[in-house]
């Protein structure tokens, strides 16, 4: 599989775009207006405990307070990690927050989920900082291997080097999938740069003020190369003479073996232009998602969950019904796959297929949305096919969606997705004008609206318009504004 990585940077927007076999999968957008603060470490002030929520509130210099629950505070001889990297079960419960935390307690936490919607930043005291091939937990012992490395003669290799590497050494580490296959060296570097960095932290804590940051992750193009890079990536390319500069010294520190992979794109033409992200980003804002075989996806996010309706459209197949949908259904996993990287779609999933009668299509379908999603860097759990054909998930999230970081809800509508008609609107000018008549005292009644509505009540509504007339004992005179959207309108009483 050949992949390359994309980096476009401008002085206020940074974007990261991954390319597999020439289609985009993953696209990352940095903004300098807002940064995202996710692995960013605060010096924080409890704010407020809520024992009722087993959560505190804590002030750590951001826009809102972040939240704190009682199962992500440290608490002495207490590890909450796994082999895998991922929470573990508690071996005891978990005491009332109020025992764990008082109003207007100092507080050293890290940021790890960003303010989505009205929500705060989510927060934890289990400090983690990574490196390339490595992720560092202070405040733990776990010697870990991440479960994306699944042969068992590798995952005791790595984990005997690691051993040998830290010796008596009493901090905690993890083994990131990117370091399948690498030499002792190569840990032996990130060890070492760990080592140094959390010393830097340490001194940065002692020195920090309340509401102050302690350690900021990278930026996104070192960010990006240091998550996503990996032995399929044959190119990093980079617009700006600046980031690629940066880039080359970050590589040669690293990751050398990959140096010759990291190329700077002078061409006049855009880079996301070249290879037709900016075409991809544009459909991955819309609804509906068309399938090669004439199918289709509707793309629904909403605040709780997002769906995906499953429809084979104008697809008819060559044999009969059930293999139309079978196919159509199999085409549809690997979109959606897609699809969720692509959009940055987290949080709970359902995918509506089409309704299938053959339970081994059924059992073909869900593998295959299992295979199409073991490639997804984020976490994501596949529930069984429930008896109606749909499809529960959950995809972890961390950032807003791409098209929460992209758009804003719509004006004319206010974020619904769909308006009043014209009709609609005519009807209830004729209720606003009756109840302000019956309130204020007036010669002459004027109605400002969109042309659309105002050329409808003209043509199709003149009797209604006389009728209402003569109801009032009033003139009613309309005027189209081209500015007004279709269901804004005033009544002026004149």
């Amino acid at each position: 599989m050949s992949e390359e990585l994309l980096i476009n940077v401008t002085p206020r927007e940074t974007r990261v775009a991954l390319v597999e076999n020439g289609m985009l999968q993953e696209v990352h957008v940095e903004r300098a207006s807002r940064r995202g603060y996710v692995g960013n470490i605060y010096k924080g002030k409890v704010s407020r405990v809520m024992p009722g929520m087993q959560a505190a509130f804590v002030e750590v210099g951001l826009d809102r307070a972040a939240f704190l629950h009682a199962s992500d505070i440290m608490r002495p001889h207490v590890s909450l990690t796994g082999e895998n990297g991922e929470a573990a079960p508690t071996p005891t419960p978990t005491p009332p927050i109020n025992e764990l935390l008082r109003d207007g307690q100092e507080i050293v936490v890290q940021v790890v989920k960003d303010p989505i919607g009205t929500k705060g930043a989510r927060l934890t005291t289990h400090l983690s900082i990574p490196s390339r091939y490595l992720v560092l937990l202070p405040y733990s012992k776990v010697l870990g291997i991440s479960a994306r490395i699944e042969d068992e003669t590798e995952r005791t290799r790595l984990k005997e080097m690691l051993g040998e590497l830290l010796g008596e050494t009493r901090l905690g580490y993890i083994v990131r999938t990117n370091a399948e296959g690498q030499s002792r060296d190569s840990l032996a570097e990130d060890v070492n740069y760990l080592g140094k960095l959390w010393a830097t932290v340490q001194e940065n804590i002692a020195a920090t003020r309340i509401g102050e940051r302690i350690y900021e992750d990278l930026a996104l193009p070192l960010r990006a190369m240091r998550d996503l890079m990996r032995p399929s990536i044959e190119k990093v390319r980079i617009d700006s003479r600046e980031t690629i500069d940066r880039a080359n010294r970050f590589v040669a520190q690293f990751m050398p073996e990959w140096v010759d992979r990291v190329e700077h794109y002078t061409g006049e033409r855009p880079i996301f232009d070249l290879y037709g992200v900016e075409d991809e980003i544009q459909k991955a804002l819309r609804k509906d998602v068309p399938l090669k075989s004439g199918g289709y996806l509707i793309v629904d996010q909403t605040e709780a969950m997002t769906t995906i309706d499953v429809n084979t459209g104008g697809f008819l197949g060559s044999r009969n019904l059930e293999e139309t949908v079978f196919r159509t259904n199999l085409e549809a996993a690997q979109a959606t796959a897609r699809q969720l990287r692509l959009r940055n779609l987290g949080g709970i999933i359902i995918i509506d297929f089409i309704d299938m009668e053959d339970a081994e299509h059924q059992r073909q379908v869900l593998r295959q949305l299992q295979k199409s999603m073991a490639r997804d860097h984020a976490k994501a759990t596949v529930y069984d096919m429930s008896p109606l054909g749909l499809v529960e998930m959950t995809r972890k999230r961390t950032t807003e969606s791409l098209e929460r970081q992209l758009c804003e809800p719509c004006p004319a509508c206010a974020g619904r997705g769909s308006m009043k008609t014209a009709e609609t609107i005519t009807y209830e000018i004729f209720r606003e004008i009756t109840r302000a008549v019956r309130q204020f005292e007036a010669h002459q009644t004027l109605v400002l609206a969109s042309t659309k509505v105002v050329n409808r009540i003209l043509e199709e509504e003149s009797v209604a318009v006389a009728e209402l007339e003569e109801f009032i004992g009033k003139t009613i005179r309309f005027q189209p504004e081209e500015h007004y959207s279709q269901e804004q309108y005033d009544v002026v009483l004149l």
